[in-house]
């Protein structure tokens, strides 16, 4: 942002942070002060493309790349002649059929292209619906109107219930503080036993809240958004699937092999022997010895196909899918 500036006098944003660019419906940029002296008379032409400019017309530039401002100026003029809704068309298609039309229209405008054609265009449209474009107006002025009403009623009711909140909370404190003195008063008078004293205190206390809620209860929940959209409010209570308790059952997994041994087949067997002991710390994180022993005798046995000897006896043979064989016999 800062290597903006204005093209007539040369004046940037780096040099001068205060300065100010104006932008007007043909999109060439100048600064306030070069407005100001150009446009004395209220009316000019733009140094860059001579487009005939009146001085009001002039707005601050929002955007780093001034095209954005204008495009946002040019579809605002746009959409005040292009105002029909979907209601207005027959089907779905032919209302994207205009909002593609609209879209030509910016474009065309934004980038220079056809301006006049495009400018004819427009005008013979304003004049085979100008009552349509009127009836859209007004209805949209009265749809503003409503929502302004809207939301200023929101927000005076936000207001009061923030003050009736504020006066419940003070009275809630007054009346807390009456209590406890009147409690301590008790105490130095009575005779009774301080815990039936305390029984009493809270009791009052408890009674003196639930008339407060009562005098000013919580606001109901809004039904529509400030858009004046409205709210889709559950008033039945969500109903919950009662579903049956997980019950765990042990993965059984096919290594095509031999059986490995289980977990606790593998301390008698001796397996555990050559194996690193887990320390406490291995074990918070859900490792022992014999799960470890057991995945490595899985892979061991994984792949090994039983196949008989033609003498009679059987055998073993191992086809290991990374090479490594090994024999055994039963």
């Amino acid at each position: 942002m800062d290597d903006q500036g204005c093209p007539r006098c040369k004046t940037t944003k780096y040099r001068n942070p205060q300065l100010k660019l104006m932008v007007n419906v043909c999109g060439h940029t100048l600064c306030e002060s070069c407005v100001e002296m150009l446009f004395a008379r209220g009316a000019g032409s733009c140094p860059d493309c001579a487009t005939p400019l009146r001085k009001s017309a002039f707005r601050v530039q929002l955007f780093e790349d001034a095209l954005i401002d204008k495009e946002v100026e040019i579809r605002k003029r746009v959409l005040k002649t292009y105002n029909k809704r979907e209601e207005d068309f027959p089907s779905l298609r032919e209302y994207n059929d205009y909002l593609e039309e609209i879209e030509d229209i910016v474009f065309n405008l934004t980038n220079n292209v056809d301006v006049e054609t495009t400018k004819r265009r427009m005008e013979q449209y304003q004049r085979d619906n100008r009552d349509i474009i009127q009836r859209n107006r007004v209805k949209t002025s009265r749809e503003q109107e409503e929502l302004c009403e809207g939301l200023q009623w929101e927000l005076h009711e936000s207001e009061r219930r923030r003050l009736e909140l504020l006066q419940g909370e003070q009275q809630q404190r007054d009346a807390r503080k009456r209590a406890a003195q009147a409690l301590l008063d008790q105490m130095e008078a009575s005779q009774l036993p301080a815990r039936l004293l305390l029984a009493e205190h809270r009791e009052r206390l408890a009674q003196g809240e639930r008339e407060l809620r009562r005098l000013h209860p919580p606001a109901p929940p809004p039904t529509t958004f400030s858009t004046g959209i409205k709210m889709k409010v559950l008033l039945e209570p969500v109903l919950c699937s009662q579903e049956s308790l997980f019950s765990y059952r042990a993965v059984e997994l096919t290594t095509w092999g031999p059986r490995a041994p289980t977990e606790e087949e593998l301390g008698p067997a001796g397996y555990l022997n050559h194996v690193r002991s887990a320390s406490s710390l291995d074990q918070g994180g859900g490792y022992t010895s014999a799960l470890a022993c057991r995945r490595a005798l899985q892979d061991a046995l994984s792949g090994l196909f039983w196949r008989p000897h033609a003498a009679g006896g059987g055998g073993v043979v191992a086809a290991m899918a990374g090479g490594a064989a090994a024999t055994g016999t039963t």
